[in-house]
């Protein structure tokens, strides 16, 4: 029987991969989800058969409420609400594994650790070992990510947040959580390791908050990866707790690809993780290109039109400004109409625009543009000097040509889509905010530059009505 079982772990596993692999490619990542969904129910089921620790009754009612909440989460939130989502499901799952190590030292103080090393033919010292990793990675994650949901709803600041004394305060966390991990590995005084591990949980909890508190703006997609990865490895470590193979596999697989992909962005910014981490980035630059009185010029709507009308290439460059305004399906009906105009139309994306990995990813392919026709950085910059028109639609940092030529910016050195180089730029922007970022953005100032003020979808709309009627 635990052959069988262990078998089936493997094709969960299997299935998990290559569900990953899928989710690589937008013609195959919604059968990616689906196999990766088939992995865990698969799992699910052999872990139910294999082990008697709970009712049927309560499961089937766990299922059907947490079938409810996804089914109305999918259907009522909105895509621009998809990084806070993401944000409450790393917290989540970051809870869960909390809960796993909690419920496991109270079976361990129910039992005492003779009866519980001969069921589980565990180390004691190991046991605690894992029980605290599972409590610590998941507590600093739960609110850790509770504190990043807030930021992106706007419920808090979304700017860094930054102190004197804080990273004192911070290293003195840590060290506290270390030492009282240290002794509640080694101690075999049960009523003792609970009153330690309660201690260690509001620490935890705290140092979540504090951790993400000095980080904002535009890097918070690394901290949203960051914190996904932080999930996979507590669900990993709470598989150790309760020696569960395909739990383990997950956790890793989740932590892993999240740690990747926050190696990919922080390389992106031309920054270490440690600096994203640990710089403040967002609360010491908002006064920085204050000094710059020039001012942007405004274009109307029926002067860009005739100007696009013209343009034999365009590059749409998205931000969270098209995300927040809807605008998706509006750019994909500009760009074929441009399209049967004559103009090659292509979509750069840079790795840390919006607010999630991925986000203006996300949202294009949710409007059925080509996936072919979204370029990286790398592929669109030796194209932008021949590139007729650049439509920048709420993008800020990753358009900034401050970071290539401004060495006092905060975000100096940090590979941007060239946009400037464009021969003509539109930067569709509701006002002259400094967007969520706070840095004052010199492309708006520039002599090729307009700025088309006014909300993107109504813009785009606006536009491709006067494409219409060309026709």
């Amino acid at each position: 029987m635990e052959a069988l079982i262990n078998l089936a772990y493997v094709a969960a596993a299997t299935l998990f991969v290559f569900g990953i692999k899928m989710l690589g490619s937008a013609n195959t990542a919604r059968r990616g989800n689906l196999i990766s969904g088939v992995g865990m129910l698969l799992a699910v089921v052999v872990t139910l058969v294999d082990r008697s620790i709970l009712s049927y009754t309560w499961i089937l009612v766990g299922l059907a409420i947490g079938g409810v909440v996804g089914i109305l989460a999918a259907r009522l939130v909105k895509m621009t609400s998809m990084p806070e989502l993401v944000a409450l499901f790393n917290g989540f799952g970051g809870l869960a594994s909390l809960l796993v190590a909690w419920a496991e030292l109270e079976k361990i103080r129910a039992m005492g650790w003779g009866p519980y090393e001969q069921l589980m033919q565990s180390h004691p010292m190991f046991s605690s070992f894992v029980i605290y990793a599972a409590m610590l990675i998941g507590g600093v994650t739960f609110t850790g990510s509770l504190f990043a949901y807030g930021k992106l709803s706007g419920k808090v600041s979304g700017r860094a947040m930054v102190f004197g004394g804080q990273k004192a305060i911070n290293i003195l966390i840590l060290l506290a959580i270390v030492g009282l991990g240290v002794f509640f590995t080694i101690t075999s005084d049960l009523a003792v390791a609970e009153k330690v591990f309660l201690v260690a949980v509001a620490l935890s909890l705290l140092f979540g908050v504090m951790g993400v508190m000095p980080i904002g703006g535009g890097d918070m997609p690394v901290v949203i990866s960051l914190l996904n990865s932080l999930s996979g490895l507590a669900a990993s470590a709470a598989g150790f707790v309760i020696y569960n193979n395909v739990l383990i596999v997950a956790g890793c697989l989740v932590g892993a690809s999240g740690l990747i992909l926050t190696v990919i962005m922080c390389k992106a910014m031309n920054r270490s993780l440690a600096n994203v981490l640990f710089s403040g980035f967002g609360a010491s630059s908002q006064s920085v290109g204050d000094d710059d009185d020039r001012e942007p010029k405004a274009l109307s709507v029926e002067d860009a039109y005739y100007v696009l009308e013209a343009a034999r290439s365009v590059v749409v460059i998205p931000g969270y400004g098209m995300a927040v305004a809807q605008a998706q399906h509006a750019v994909k009906e500009m760009a074929g109409l441009l399209e049967e105009n004559g103009a090659e139309v292509n979509f750069a994306i840079h790795p840390v625009a919006g607010r999630m990995p991925g986000h203006m990813n996300v949202l294009l392919a949710e409007a059925d543009v080509e996936y072919e026709k979204l370029l990286e950085m790398d592929t669109v910059n030796p194209m932008m000097p021949t590139v007729d028109v650049a439509i920048v639609i709420g993008a800020n940092d990753v358009v900034n040509p401050a970071a290539a030529d401004d060495p006092s910016s905060p975000i100096y050195g940090m590979p941007i889509i060239e946009a400037h180089k464009a021969k003509t730029v539109f930067v569709l922007k509701r006002g002259q905010g400094k967007g969520f970022s706070g840095l004052v953005n010199k492309l708006f100032v520039l002599e090729n530059t307009n700025m088309i003020y006014g909300d993107a979808k109504a813009t785009i709309s606006s536009i491709v009505n006067e494409l219409k009627g060309a026709q």
